[in-house]
């Protein structure tokens, strides 16, 4: 009976000892969230690629998206939330982008005027740099002086457009930053 009790505790001494050498939960969770991370990382710097029709909204919208997710992730002390304003600037002479260009502008406008609070981060681009520079300056013609102190706006276009937009911006005091189209 020793035997078989000595032998009995042996063997659960051996099945301890053994389920310790492996990963943890904790150690378990760690990894799937890495693994997690590096993926989002990827699929973030495949839609950093520049679209190339101008006129493929869904491509230019996954490419805004993308711009702004990597500024908030390299900037994490200047965004306070997880729910950026984002603004896409339809190019084109037709009807309807004329149109949807001027509703995006009465929406910025509307936003500006309102105030945002501080901590907030308001992007803006699409594929005429020249176009999404100039709503931006006529929507932030009139806010007031220091009205959007702490917001932080992003401007994703071409560097012959950085000057003119922050100067647009200056007055409203929020923090400007540019993204170049690339």
């Amino acid at each position: 009976m020793n035997k078989y009790t000595f032998r009995l505790i042996l063997a659960l001494l051996a099945t301890l000892l053994l389920s310790a050498c492996g990963p943890t939960e904790e150690q378990k969770q760690k990894a799937a969230d890495d693994a997690a991370a590096q993926a989002k990382l990827l699929a973030e710097q495949a839609a950093l690629v520049l679209p190339r029709d101008a006129t493929d909204k869904a491509a230019w919208q996954k490419y805004l998206i993308a711009q702004v997710t990597r500024f908030m992730r390299e900037n994490p002390t200047l965004v306070k939330t997880n729910h950026p304003y984002m603004y896409y600037v339809p190019t084109g002479d037709g009807a309807d982008q004329k149109s949807a260009r001027n509703d995006q502008l009465e929406n910025v406008k509307t936003t500006v005027g309102r105030g945002v609070l501080p901590g907030n981060l308001m992007a803006y681009g699409g594929p005429d740099s020249g176009l999404t520079a100039d709503l931006i300056i006529e929507a932030f013609k009139e806010a007031q002086e220091g009205s959007l102190k702490g917001v932080v706006v992003l401007f994703v276009g071409a560097k012959a457009d950085f000057d003119r937009v922050k100067e647009g911006v200056a007055k409203s005091g929020a923090d400007y930053h540019y993204a170049e189209l690339r």
